[in-house]
């Protein structure tokens, strides 16, 4: 199977059954170790079509005579990797991206399309990409950086024209990969050395101790160095998160949402190993990458169970030092990693918001006297972020903000988009 073979069949499997785009890539990746070239060709594809459908959509529509949701399905997916490849990979002769869609039209039981797919994609290659510029600018983002019209005006209403431009200026194309140095079993200089000699780059975080970025694109989990334990991927936001805890040795923390256990490694490693940590989640699945990340950092502080964070453990109530409840959210902060969420509808949003009140109300219950309690999202939103803090903090007297909300921005950042609340008991 050719290389837009792949793609073609995991974006027709993420149009059909609504599929998560890094869920199928990874299976495909697992099967194509051994090929850099086409795992780096069919992973750029797919991102790259799923996170641009309604720029894709408006380019197209323009040379067809019918509506986008006339065409069939398979139709549809070729005419946006073909279109995908003639305006946003230089690295694609615009022959080979108009001849291999039309091949694909006709291995693919589209043979009746091969005519439509060639003559559109012609008139696609010979035009200048032009994004409309109306009195409406929440439209012309819209169709600019392929994003729901709902969602860009939600983002305007929540901070403003210039923040969501820069929002969504940062989700779109290849994401910046940030890892943290397992300060238990190394070093950010000796890492660096070893990282060199297998010719991977890595550059300091300023505003974060003890992280880095990777300069170098490689399969980072397939390195030596991971595999050994020496650092774990973390994102300088998650990263912000943690040290917000204020962590030190001998505490005890409570993760009451922490797979797959990210968050939960960094708070050992300031904790230096030694005290306790409990760190749940609700499937038994991910427990198990918890314990098996833990294991490989040589973190041993760490008890994984599966609990469920809207269930108070009775014979934990008022025993932790620092908690956290990194809430399940519309993941709105992280649409440039996870290109399907902002497709989907706002209106799941209200039924989250009950369910983060809740689960923070339960992990509350964890601290003891004068410990901290921090809630975080990944999501830009306040009705998920200052709403459901500030209506804490309202209902229970015995807690008080121990710092200033803090939301964090792609492009004022270099961070995921992410909101942190630290709350004192009383």
């Amino acid at each position: 199977m050719n290389d837009r073979q792949s793609a073609f069949k995991i974006l027709n499997k993420i149009e059909k059954d609504k599929a998560y785009s890094n869920l199928l890539l990874d299976s495909y990746l697992k099967s194509n170790a051994d090929n850099v070239y086409s795992t780096s060709f069919v992973t750029a594809l797919v991102y790259g079509v799923t996170e641009r459908l309604i720029t894709l959509d408006y380019i197209l529509s323009k040379y067809l005579r019918q509506p986008i949701k006339k065409l069939k399905p398979e139709v549809l997916t070729i005419l946006r990797m073909g279109a995908y490849q003639l305006k946003f990979m230089d690295s694609v002769p615009n022959s080979a991206a108009v001849n291999e869609s039309v091949k694909l039209a006709k291995n693919n039981g589209c043979t009746f399309a091969s005519g439509l797919v060639n003559s559109v994609l012609r008139k696609v290659s010979a035009d200048k990409l032009e994004y409309p510029k109306t009195d409406d600018p929440v439209y012309d983002m819209s169709i600019r950086y392929s994003c729901p019209y709902d969602l860009v005006s939600h983002y305007c209403k929540d901070y403003g024209e210039e923040n969501t431009e820069g929002i969504l200026s940062c989700s779109i194309g290849e994401q910046r990969i940030f890892a943290r140095v397992n300060t238990l079993k190394t070093d950010f200089d000796s890492l660096k050395r070893s990282l060199e000699n297998e010719k991977t780059e890595i550059s300091p975080c300023e505003n974060i101790e003890n992280h880095f970025e990777f300069k170098t694109h490689c399969a980072v989990e397939r390195l030596p160095q991971f595999l050994d334990g020496l650092f774990h991927v973390q994102d300088i936001a998650s990263a912000i998160c943690v040290k917000s805890l204020e962590l030190d040795e001998n505490m005890t923390f409570i993760d009451v949402c922490s797979a797959p256990g990210g968050k939960t490694f960094t708070a050992a490693q300031y904790m230096n190993n030694k005290g306790k940590i409990y760190a749940f989640d609700l499937y038994e699945h991910r427990v198990k990458l918890i314990s098996e990340g833990a294991e490989r950092l040589g973190i041993d502080i760490i008890s994984a169970q599966q609990g469920d964070a809207l269930s108070l453990r009775k014979d934990l109530i008022g025993t932790a030092d620092r908690v956290l409840c990194d809430v399940p959210c519309s993941g709105l902060g992280v649409i440039g990693k996870k290109p399907e969420i902002r497709y989907k509808s706002l209106d799941l949003i209200d039924k989250l918001t009950q369910t983060q009140y809740n689960i923070l109300i339960n992990a509350s219950e964890y601290l003891k006297p004068d410990g901290l309690l921090v809630y975080s999202t990944c999501s830009l939103n306040k009705a998920e972020n200052e709403d459901v803090c500030d209506r804490f903090l309202s209902e229970h007297s015995n807690f008080e903000k121990h710092k200033d909300y803090l939301t964090l921005f792609p492009h004022i950042n270099n961070s995921d988009g992410f909101f942190i609340a630290v709350f004192r008991r009383i």
